[in-house]
């Protein structure tokens, strides 16, 4: 039986998480979870919201499955995710962004990979308080990390069949932080010829994703940049509800939703497990299980597709367990 960390977060975190397991456990696979709790309920009673029993967990079990954990705004402690990415060096946050059947949306035809540098940038937690009145943060670009996450994204194109690439920066403005990324793309770019290499700055890539999402197939950022955008591609096609996320590295994989933990509607059972449930999936993938991955995709693009038992967030007005119920009735 295959050991893999769970990690039920705070707010809808375990009730998604819940949902998730009987749907898992209903398609016939069996996992051993580990379940570690982290974030804000732990804090009070073992003083960091990321004790290191779930760090030595993922180490030991490579693999973990994480239901978003809420981070305090302006103060309190730092990203329970950030922290993750940088203890076990996930240097690449994959976001894939595609058209799903039954929800309506702007563009019938996105098809985008987002492929974000996970470990530094101005996510690098690099801050001082200057005085009272100014604060400075300091933005950290390195060859070693811009030309592993491009070279990510090109090993990612020849994998699925991808067939182009954009490095998004702003090296117009930023001449030496997000010039070097971009030198180390082009540098990169060369080992891989039969992929077409394009270079776009942030700002104007903005505009035309909301102009024309279809002539983009995998971007390539810097982490902040990639943080931004891929949240608007998920916008594209119908919002963090159903958008996936994976936090990958050398050896451990963390696949998340990038909703968070919506403490409002905790314990109403209101919650959408739809993006957890496809993050799930792509675990199920990573671990090799790609037929009970294949058979939960398919229950589930089937309910979304018939429209009629949906969360409120997707246009319906079922229950989280009723949702759930009806994507294992179409296992």
């Amino acid at each position: 039986m295959k050991k893999v960390t769970l990690i039920p977060g705070d707010g809808i975190g375990p009730e998604i998480c819940n949902a998730v397991t009987q749907i898992i456990e209903a398609a016939g696979l069996k996992i051993d979870w580990d379940i570690q709790t982290a974030g804000a309920d732990v804090v009070q009673t073992e003083g960091t919201p990321l004790p290191q029993r779930v760090i030595d967990s993922i180490r030991q079990n490579k693999v973990a499955l994480k239901a978003p954990v809420t981070t305090p705004i302006g103060k309190g402690f730092r990203s329970v995710n950030v922290a993750l990415r940088k203890e076990l060096d996930l240097y690449a946050n994959i976001r894939p962004c595609k058209n799903i059947k039954g929800i309506k949306t702007p563009f019938d035809n996105v098809d985008i990979v987002v492929v974000r540098e996970n470990t530094e940038d101005l996510y690098a937690g690099i801050e001082r308080q200057i005085d009272n009145d100014t604060a400075e943060s300091i933005k950290i670009i390195t060859r070693k990390a811009s030309t592993r996450i491009v070279k990510y994204a090109f090993e990612y194109a020849l994998k699925y069949g991808r067939k182009k690439i954009h490095a998004v920066t702003k090296a117009n403005i930023c001449k030496l932080s997000d010039g070097l990324f971009l030198e180390c793309a082009r540098t990169v770019a060369q080992e891989y010829p039969q992929i077409d290499f394009k270079e776009i700055l942030v700002d104007n890539l903005c505009m035309q994703l909301v102009q024309n999402p279809s002539q983009f197939d995998i971007l390539v950022l810097p982490n902040l940049y990639g943080d931004i955008v891929s949240d608007l591609t998920a916008g594209l096609i119908g919002g963090l509800g159903i958008a996936q996320g994976a936090n990958i590295g050398s050896d451990y994989a963390v696949f998340e939703p990038v909703h968070g933990s919506a403490p409002d509607i905790k314990g109403q059972n209101k919650a959408n497990p739809t993006a957890l449930l496809i993050c799930a999936v792509n675990m199920l993938k990573h671990i090799g299980e790609n037929l009970i991955a294949q058979k939960i995709e398919q229950a589930l693009y089937s309910v979304i597709e018939e429209g009629k038992i949906l969360t409120a967030d997707l246009g319906g007005s079922a229950t989280t367990q009723e949702y759930t119920k009806e994507v294992i009735k179409h296992l």
